[in-house]
Parts: C-alpha cells; sequence; structure tokens
C-alpha cells in the first residue's frame, strides 16, 4: 500500500509569500500554488515539496531540504551572487570554510537557511 504512494515531503514557514519570492526567484525553482492554498516546490525528477504557513513557527535545527549538485563550490558562489548567505560552523565534526563549505567530514556541504530559518543545503553526493 504504502510502497506504491507517491509520498512527499513538506515543511512550514511564516510568510509565504517571502517564500515564494525566496524559493522562486532567488533559488529559482518551480514554484506554485496549489488547491488547498499551499505552495509546491516543483522539484527536477517530479518531486513534489509541500510548504505552509504556520504563524507561531518555529525553524527547525536541522536540514529540511537538500539540493545535490556536481560542484558544490560553484553552487556556493552562483547562490551568494544571488544574495544567499552560508552558515559558517567551527565545530570540529562540521568544521566550514571560507564559504561555508564542509569538506572532508562526509559530503561535501555548504548549509543556508530561507527567509524563515529553515536549514538548507547544497552537497555532492559521495
Amino acid at each position: 500500500m504504502l510502497n506504491e504512494s507517491k509520498a512527499f515531503s513538506s515543511f512550514a514557514v511564516r510568510d509565504l509569500d517571502e517564500a515564494r519570492r525566496f524559493y522562486g526567484d532567488t533559488l529559482g525553482l518551480d514554484v506554485s500554488e496549489n488547491p488547498m492554498g499551499v505552495m509546491e516546490l516543483h522539484m527536477a525528477g517530479g518531486a513534489t515539496v509541500m510548504i505552509y504557513p504556520k504563524p507561531d513557527f518555529v525553524p527547525a535545527t536541522y536540514t529540511v531540504l537538500n539540493f545535490p549538485v556536481d560542484n558544490v563550490e560553484s553552487a556556493v558562489d552562483v547562490l551568494t551572487g544571488k544574495g544567499v548567505r552560508f552558515e559558517h560552523y567551527s565545530d570540529p565534526e562540521i568544521k566550514t570554510d571560507e564559504k561555508g563549505i564542509s569538506r572532508g567530514n562526509g559530503p561535501e556541504i555548504a548549509w543556508f537557511k530561507d527567509p524563515a530559518g529553515n536549514i538548507l543545503s547544497v552537497l555532492r553526493p559521495g
């Protein structure tokens, strides 16, 4: 039964208009509004992510959405040019360089936040 379901992920934001501008304009994703009045991200490969408003929203302390890329440094450079700010960590297990890229402790990865504070990443799959 569930193994045949076309499951999708979802997460909350404070402001759908702000999220629509960030995900659509800044990140360049295909964004639409579904019949329930929530936003959908249409990802490569056919996956859909639903984003819904939650007035008392508190961002998660973990990554809610990962974007696999061929070249993390290039993706960081492009997104930085669009105003995206990457997170910097100094923990030995998650240490990042001056661009915000973690190298050598798992996959090469860089984290950034959406306007609501949700943590997203670009990463090179291992």
